[in-house]
Order: C-alpha cells, then sequence, then structure tokens
C-alpha cells in the first residue's frame, strides 16, 4: 500500500546530508546491498511474500541510521500507526523526509490500515510484468472496495 505522507521537502539537502555520513555508514550500506539480493530471492521464489514486509522493516530502519533527516517524528508516528494495525514492514521512497510511503500489508489487514490512515492520501498501484501503463488518472473513477480486493 502507498499513501503520500502529506509532508513535502527538498530531498537534494537530505541527499547532501547522507552522503557526508556515508564514510561513518559503510558497514550498513554494504548490508542494504546485500538485502537487495535477499529481497529479490523472496520476491522470485515461493517465500511467502510477509518476509518482503519483514525486509522491508529491517532496511528502514537501517537507512534511518544513515542521517536524522531521512525520517521525521510525523513520519515515525505515521510508520508504527501502521505496524500497530498489521503493517509488516515498509519504507519512506526517494531521499526521505516526506513524500511516499510504502508500506507491506497482508489483505486481510488493509482495509483497517485504511481506516487507520484516513487522514493521508491512499494512492493505489498494483505490481505486473508489462511495465509501467497508467496514462491518465480520473479520480471520479476510482473505486477504493476494488483496490483492496
Amino acid at each position: 500500500m502507498l499513501f503520500f505522507t502529506g509532508f513535502s521537502r527538498f530531498s537534494s539537502s537530505i541527499a547532501k546530508k547522507q552522503e557526508k555520513n556515508i564514510k561513518n555508514k559503510i558497514k550498513d550500506l554494504l548490508e542494504m546491498k546485500q538485502l537487495v539480493s535477499e529481497a529479490e530471492s523472496i520476491l522470485t521464489s515461493k517465500t511467502p511474500l510477509v518476509e518482503f514486509g519483514k525486509l522491508l522493516d529491517y532496511t528502514w530502519r537501517l537507512k534511518r541510521g544513515i542521517t536524522n533527516e531521512i525520517s521525521t517524528d510525523a513520519i515515525d508516528v505515521i510508520y508504527e500507526k501502521a505496524l500497530k494495525t498489521g503493517a509488516t514492514g515498509g519504507k519512506i521512497l526517494g531521499a526521505g523526509g516526506g513524500g511516499f510511503l510504502l508500506l507491506y500489508v497482508e489483505k486481510d489487514k488493509q482495509e483497517d490500515l485504511l481506516k487507520e490512515l484516513k487522514d493521508f492520501l491512499f494512492v493505489p498501484f498494483k505490481f505486473e510484468s508489462q511495465g509501467t501503463r497508467i496514462l491518465y488518472y480520473k479520480s471520479e473513477d476510482y473505486d477504493l472496495k476494488k483496490q483492496i480486493n
């Protein structure tokens, strides 16, 4: 599930601070790089996808350690609410500090999470094998129930 946090930021300033901290975070960055192979393995095998959610949570916690500007108190509150409501894991997309929060949530818990995060814009999406195909979005045609079923 994907939600807009309502916060915007200049990612370049966060990225500059991340760059300054890289020398002190090499171990964490190498671990994050290694976890890409683990994520690919989960996604291309018969491993339950909930394991991917757990991996998202672990890597999000690693990423937050790079600089204190990757997350904010407000984002942390949203993320903790999501976990308490059934999300297994997630991450802020991009440099951090705001923008979109991607969460892994089992189908049976998605409706509860939509209620819990009702103050944030839910952005429906689906994985597919043919590449990006969205060309036009008409909000009048949007049916929330179809998106979570």
